[in-house]
């Protein structure tokens, strides 16, 4: 299928104003003495320069280099536009106009070789970060033990049910040495501000830990 064609306002801007900075810059030239095909090779030098300097601030981003290059192109295009307005007597032109067109080519070389050579800076690294341990998991509370089934009455009948077991001693809770020793800089700072010791229910509240880690904390710290 075929596209129609649909004229664009700044694309035909664009040609314009091209045209005119590139015949700008032939005249310019062709008075400073460069004939021939040299005065055309002159806007094409600079026009190249302007667009490989913009090219490189917009993929690689801001860069003094592109930034300089890309100024000097644009006072050589500005220039020549404006020395052609009447400002110069371009039938005699000045010696300072002659020494800048003929050292133009090996002043654009050097950019133009600068701009395609020259890597990009690379952004800085991260720095090392340090790794954070996790702060220690509470440990799990010990389970409780269950209550003893209740005894059923006894008929005369039935034996004698034997007596009950003693029942077996609670587990003893494990309690990390780093525990037990802010436990008892807690501790000591409640004697300190109120001269009793601390009690099981005032240094679960503080430590954050269950009943039984309390009772078993407080019975290490005495």
């Amino acid at each position: 299928m075929s596209r129609s064609i649909r004229p664009d306002a700044v694309l035909i801007q664009a040609v314009i104003a091209g045209a005119l900075s590139f015949a700008h810059l032939h005249d310019l030239a062709a008075a400073a003495g460069q004939t021939g095909w040299k005065a055309w090779a002159y806007p094409i030098s600079v026009d190249l320069l302007l667009v490989a300097a913009w090219r490189r601030l917009r993929n690689d981003g801001p860069s003094r280099l592109a930034w300089c290059w890309f100024l000097v192109a644009l006072v050589a295009s500005l220039g020549a536009n404006v020395a052609t307005a009447g400002f110069l007597d371009l039938a005699n032109p000045p010696a300072p106009l002659r020494l800048g067109v003929a050292g133009w080519p090996a002043l654009a070389f050097l950019g133009g070789t600068l701009l395609a050579h020259t890597p990009a800076p690379s952004p800085a690294p991260a720095g090392d970060r340090v790794p954070v341990p996790p702060a220690p998991a509470a440990p799990a509370p010990a389970p409780e033990p269950e209550p003893a089934p209740a005894v059923e009455s006894i008929d005369a009948d039935e034996p004698p049910a034997l007596p009950a077991a003693d029942p077996a001693p609670a587990p003893v809770v494990p309690v990390p040495p780093a525990l037990i020793a802010h436990a008892r800089k807690v501790a000591d700072e409640h004697r300190a501000r109120t001269g009793h010791d601390i009690d099981p229910d005032a240094l679960r509240a503080r430590l954050g830990v269950p009943p039984t880690m309390a009772d078993a904390i407080t019975a290490q710290l005495h």
